[in-house]
């Protein structure tokens, strides 16, 4: 039961019809016994700075931040958190006391879903295609964390590849290979791990893969950032490669639970997370 009592949390993007978030922290707030409750709202671009206004006004605890909104709010935050500053994306804001704090869970998730597997980036050969938000937070979570990196893009984005090797290089002093997707099949030939960080395979265009399946077999682990549909074309043709693969399920629950604990302080509740939104896909596929 909501009251006046209760503490708000919310999400604004453009689209957010399908979003996941909705479904997982109510499922959490609801495990925890929390009064709390998430809603989503619809926010153009042009209406983006009188909403975050709106929301401090109303006093949210707390708000997610998806598309288009992610680089543009940042000149409308009280504090960007330094890792914010680096990557130059947020996701997730926390107010405190009216100070609007912005955060990004995106990088921390992937690294953390990662973990969950048993799997640790240090001297690991990594290979990321894709030169957008997703990647640049992937791969400065991993640079972090000592993973020899290569990113891949298309030739005429390879602007946005070498902007991310830049600023790897001058924070860890860490030379980041860039290299145009054609020569993919050559690179992939010495990767320890491959990460799809393009939306590449997403529905409803889930028939679709940049990998060839032919040389999926040289590679140990396949990690997609996609979680709609779970298990994309390029990781099922991994898993009958023979491959060890993570789901962008896993970093899209991890980079949710994040933000759930910065807004209550409580250990997010993760299988209950990760059912809710298995279920809101699975609804989705249907």
């Amino acid at each position: 039961m909501i009251s006046g009592n209760t503490k708000i949390c919310a999400l604004i993007g453009d689209p957010v019809a399908h979003s996941m978030s909705p479904a997982m922290h109510n499922a959490a707030f609801k495990k925890l016994g929390l009064d709390y409750a998430y809603l989503p709202f619809l926010v153009k671009p042009e209406h983006l700075a009188k909403a975050v206004e709106g929301l401090r006004a109303l006093n949210i605890s707390g708000f997610n931040v998806t598309i288009p909104h992610k680089i543009a709010i940042l000149p409308l935050l009280d504090i960007l958190d330094p890792l914010v500053q680096k990557i130059g994306a947020v996701n997730t804001v926390v107010n405190i006391d009216g100070k609007l704090v912005g955060y990004n869970t995106d990088a921390g998730g992937f690294y953390q879903a990662l973990l969950q597997h048993g799997i640790k980036p240090e001297n690991k050969r990594i290979t990321v295609l894709g030169a957008g938000g997703a990647s640049r937070a992937i791969s400065y979570i991993l640079a972090k964390n000592g993973a020899r990196l290569t990113i891949l893009n298309r030739k005429e984005q390879l602007a946005k590849a070498e902007n991310i090797a830049a600023l790897i290089k001058k924070d860890f002093d860490i030379i980041v290979k860039v290299l145009e997707l054609d020569r993919l099949a050559a690179e992939l030939q010495n990767a320890d791990i491959l990460v799809n960080a393009t939306s590449v395979g997403m529905s409803p265009h889930s028939e679709k893969s940049i990998v060839p399946a032919e040389i999926l077999h040289n590679i140990p682990v396949i990690v997609d950032v996609v979680y709609n549909p779970v298990e994309t074309r390029l990781l099922k043709e991994a898993k009958a490669a023979g491959v060890k693969t993570v789901s962008g399920l896993d970093m899209l629950v991890w980079q949710g639970a994040l933000a759930f604990e910065k807004w209550t302080g409580q250990k997010a509740p993760l299988e209950t997370m990760k059912r809710e939104a298995e279920k809101m896909l699975e609804a989705h596929e249907n």
